[in-house]
């Protein structure tokens, strides 16, 4: 198992909801705190300092949308882990929380085996490249173990997602990455999220460095070439 008793924060304004989730990830060696709503889930995170946070995106006072919008704002949390509840018919509000930061969604009603599987993908794919090294490329400083990206003196604040999209493009300088390759290596083999989604993450990318780094290959996907 890999929990290592890792702390996971789940926000849902359906208290039979909470109480099962939080059974099974008590039961899977998980510790696990609840909030009721977006401002309790925000006041929980701060105080509580989660490894990952379960969102319910319907709820009352802020959108779990609105509180990953939030969180993903600050620095202390842009390496922690999010996941959606999502009713079936919510597609836009999830492909808007993907593009926001949240790495995954599980669909409504829950079904605590698959998200319990979610859960532990997610921690595994986190665990999984403790060989990433510091990238320098001319003027350019990719840092993935303090989440840091600078250009010359600039510090660059990116979404957990920009930056691991960046951080894969800039690994091999002039390779091309197949749309399908950035959506499995960036978002996970699980999460369906549309070219739209790796649009708009490019853009925001090219938007937030500057620098004309990210050249597209009409029809294939993308390269990174600075």
């Amino acid at each position: 198992m890999e929990s290592k008793r890792r702390k996971i924060l789940i926000a849902d304004d359906e208290p039979d909801i909470l109480e099962i989730i939080q059974y099974n990830l008590i039961k899977e060696g998980y510790e696990s705190v609840t909030a009721k709503d977006g401002d309790d889930a925000l006041t929980m995170a701060k105080s509580a300092r989660p490894d990952m946070i379960i969102l319910d995106i319907m709820m009352p006072k802020k959108t779990g949308v609105e509180v990953c919008e939030i969180l993903r704002s600050q620095p202390s949390f842009k390496e922690t882990l999010i996941i959606f509840l999502t009713a079936l018919n919510d597609e836009g509000s999830h492909i808007k929380g993907l593009e926001i930061g949240a790495d995954d969604y599980v669909t409504k009603p829950v079904s605590p085996k698959v998200l319990i599987s979610r859960v532990n993908a997610l921690f595994r794919r986190v665990n999984k490249d403790p060989e990433e090294k510091v990238l320098k490329i001319e003027n350019l400083t990719i840092d993935p173990e303090k989440f840091e990206v600078t250009v010359g003196e600039k510090d660059v604040t990116l979404a957990k997602k920009e930056f691991e999209l960046l951080y894969l493009l800039a690994s091999r300088p002039g390779r091309v990455f197949l749309r399908n390759e950035i959506l499995h290596q960036v978002w996970g083999i699980d999460v369906i999220v549309g070219d739209r989604t790796i649009d708009v993450h490019i853009r925001k990318v090219r938007q937030k460095l500057g620098l004309d780094c990210i050249t597209t290959v009409k029809g294939v996907g993308y390269k990174f070439d600075l």
